[in-house]
Parts: structure tokens; sequence; C-alpha cells
């Protein structure tokens, strides 16, 4: 895993052979965060990271310098690496919390400005996350909600869809959270 820019660009971290996560392709990534940069100003921004996995976006986006980055993982392998590299870092604008992505939507009340997610492609619940997101309150309005997903899934009906965007098999959905 590389951290492709930002003030910890260049940084490299060998993810256990053992994890059942990869993490989201570099090519995919810096295309991802390009898009980004026209909606968020990475400098205002507290950013949840959902499925975190490996710790790829997070990482990216503490290197971009957010505000503040919370990180939902909830296999403890992949949490106590996520962590090891967070404490390399010394990322102290970072948390990490071991739980389900899906009960932290329900329970949060923090309200950020960035909701990315990229959850296991077989997750029976993927189709719904916008929903769940966006009706929660996790995301300020005016926020904006990134899903990576498989070309299988069309969002383009959800009136909060902004735009698509794919990466050879990646594909990222944005939403804007309206204000309510």
């Amino acid at each position: 895993m590389r951290i492709i820019t930002g003030k910890y660009k260049g940084r490299h971290f060998d993810i256990p052979r053992t994890f059942k996560a990869r993490p989201t392709t570099d090519f995919a990534k810096e295309n991802l965060f390009n898009v980004l940069r026209a909606y968020v100003d990475f400098e205002e921004t507290r950013a949840l990271d959902l499925f975190g996995g490996t710790g790829s976006i997070t990482a990216e986006l503490l290197s971009r310098g957010c505000q503040e980055v919370v990180c939902i993982e909830s296999d403890r392998q992949h949490a106590a690496f996520i962590r090891n590299v967070l404490q390399l870092l010394k990322a102290e604008n970072a948390r990490l919390y071991a739980t389900d992505a899906l009960r932290f939507i329900e329970r949060s009340s923090d309200g950020f400005d960035l909701v990315f997610a990229d959850p296991p492609y077989r997750l029976k619940e993927l189709p719904t996350l916008p929903e769940r997101v966006l009706g929660s309150n996790v995301l300020r309005n005016d926020g904006i909600f990134v899903l990576e997903h498989g070309g299988n899934y069309d969002f383009k009906e959800n009136p909060s869809f902004i735009e698509h965007r794919a990466y050879g098999s990646v594909n990222f959905s944005f939403f804007r959270k309206k204000c309510q």
C-alpha cells in the first residue's frame, strides 16, 4: 500500500498476505482524489472512511491534510494493521473504531463533510448504502458521500446522485446530501 501525495507521500506499508481486503489501486485512488478536489477542501474536511479495509483511503485523507479522519473497520486483524499505520504516521487527528460500519451509520451523530465507503462487493446491504448514509446524521447537509462498488450497480436514479466514475473494474458513485 502506497500513499500517493501529501505530507506522507511515498510511504509504503506491506499488507499481510492473510488479509481478505486489498487496497484500492493507485490508479483508481489517484483519480478518485482528483475528482474529490472539485468537491471538498481537504484542509477544511472531517472525513469518515467506512469499511476501512487496509486503511489506504484513511492514510491518503490524512496525508492530504484533513482536519480529522475517522476509520471504521470490523475485522480485528485489519483494524490492528490500520492502528499500526496510524501510529507509524503519528496521525493525531485520526480515530479508529473496530466496529460494524452499518451500526456506526445508524448510531453516529458526528456529521462528517465527506464519507467514503468501500464495502465488500458481495455485501448484501451494498445497494442500500446511499440511502443509509444520506438518511443518517453521519453526513452533514451538503456533504459528499462516495461509494466504491463493482460495475453491476447503477445509482443514477438516486435523487442525491451527482456522478459516476469508472477506473478499470473500480467504480465510484458520488452523492451530495441535500439540505433537510
